[in-house]
């Protein structure tokens, strides 16, 4: 198998967002654009990565300081898509495998996708192959141009298209694969022939095929695959597909989803199987839930949430950073943070852990077999034993709790 790296465009400034933070760095279902193409990339073997970075670079690489895997490169100027790889020249001068040239604002790229643009790179030994889309709109895309037998003769972008061309509904998402060697030689190639003064990538494209080298267009992205992210309204659309992924994964992993129209999960939320998530619930973070759940309605789970199995959360409960053994209930309004609460804990109506004092963020510990009643605030930093009763609007202190150390049955009331 050859060797493959990934050029990840993410220089651009995105004006029509109308934002101050790099556009790879907005957020789809939790995670950065930017997260998901590489995560495709190294889901179909990818052991390079370079991304080409520009605007605000620095919070792009704060961001993903924990990528290892990745080498910023930055573009220091934005002069048009094949100037930003041959930004890459020296990184990638003596390598001879394969390179995917994608953009860092394509969020619904899928790894099967890749998946077949490299089986038809390879197959028909070519020096690039195009992943191609079929859209009932092309509007505003670059239109694929084959001749009788299928073959690819060029990318001619919507404004100069003829009246017959702007009827091709096959058209150029920016997925790239190209023979490292050849690409760089044809980078040196284009010129910035255009009214912007920019050197495009399909020109480099358009050099190939004219100086007879074999260039294949395979479709392959699905239209929902297609859609770059360039302004809010795109940005809610693409993130509503990819809530329907998730979802979707999750259903078919054992998870009822009650109404996924009235759901919204991370994508980085891990859910057990057997578990129901009822309406109107929010999973956000880095959420782990078990098996044989019951979550919502209207619950609020935020990130470092950890539910064991045969969890129970109803209505207008949120819990942030804490970690709920098996058997929790905690059914009405309750507010859990910064918490660890043991087993077969029953969390009454109401009942919440003041975790802040105003400067300091504390943590409570809950014992297995406990019962906290309704209304009772539980004051951290606190410790409560295995097998505790407290009563109903109960405020609770570590200091309240010490006093009553003594007490064999470890009630601790009003």
């Amino acid at each position: 198998m050859a060797e493959r790296a990934a050029v990840i465009l993410a220089a651009g400034v995105s004006s029509r967002m109308n934002t101050m933070m790099p556009k790879v760095l907005h957020e789809v279902c939790g995670r950065p654009m930017l997260a998901y193409v590489l995560d495709a990339c190294r889901d179909v073997g990818v052991k390079k990565i370079f991304v080409v970075v520009g605007f605000s670079a620095g919070q792009v690489r704060e961001r993903f300081a924990e990528a290892g895997d990745v080498e910023w490169v930055v573009q220091k100027e934005q002069l048009g898509t094949a100037h930003a790889v041959l930004c890459c020249r020296e990184q990638l001068a003596d390598f001879g495998g394969q390179t995917l040239v994608l953009c860092g604002d394509g969020p619904l790229i899928r790894s099967e996708t890749l998946d077949t643009l490299i089986e038809k790179h390879e197959a028909e030994q070519s020096a690039a192959t195009l992943a191609t889309a079929v859209l009932s709109d092309p509007t505003g895309y670059g239109r694929i141009i084959r001749d009788a037998y299928g073959n690819m003769q060029g990318i001619i972008e919507h404004s100069d298209c003829t009246r017959e061309q702007l009827a091709i509904r096959e058209v150029n998402p920016s997925y790239y694969l190209f023979s490292n060697k050849v690409l760089l030689e044809a980078l040196e190639r284009v010129k910035p022939d255009n009214v912007k003064k920019e050197y495009y990538l399909t020109d480099a494209i358009a050099g190939l095929i004219r100086t007879g080298h074999k260039v294949v267009a395979v479709t392959a992205v699905l239209p929902e695959e297609a859609m770059g992210v360039n302004s809010r309204r795109q940005l809610s659309e693409a993130s509503k597909i990819m809530q329907r992924r998730i979802q979707q994964m999750l259903m078919e992993n054992g998870v009822t989803i009650v109404d996924p129209d009235n759901t919204w999960i991370d994508a980085r939320a891990r859910i057990g199987q057997d578990t129901v998530i009822e309406p109107f619930t929010y999973i956000h973070g880095v959420v782990e839930i078990g098996q044989n759940c019951r979550i919502g309605p209207f619950a609020y789970l935020r990130d470092g949430t950890i539910l064991k199995n045969d969890v129970v959360l109803g209505v207008y409960t949120e819990i942030k950073n804490a970690t709920l053994d098996d058997g929790v209930r905690a059914r009405h309004h309750s507010y859990i943070g910064d918490a660890t609460v043991g087993r077969n804990v029953n969390v009454g109506a109401g009942s919440i852990t003041a975790n802040y004092d105003g400067q300091r963020v504390g943590r409570t510990t809950v014992g297995n077999e406990c019962y906290i009643g309704s209304g009772a605030i539980l004051i951290a930093p606190l410790v409560i034993k295995d097998g505790s009763h407290i009563a109903a609007g109960t405020v609770v202190s570590q200091e309240s709790v010490n006093e009553l150390g003594g007490k064999s049955n470890n009630d601790v009331s009003q």
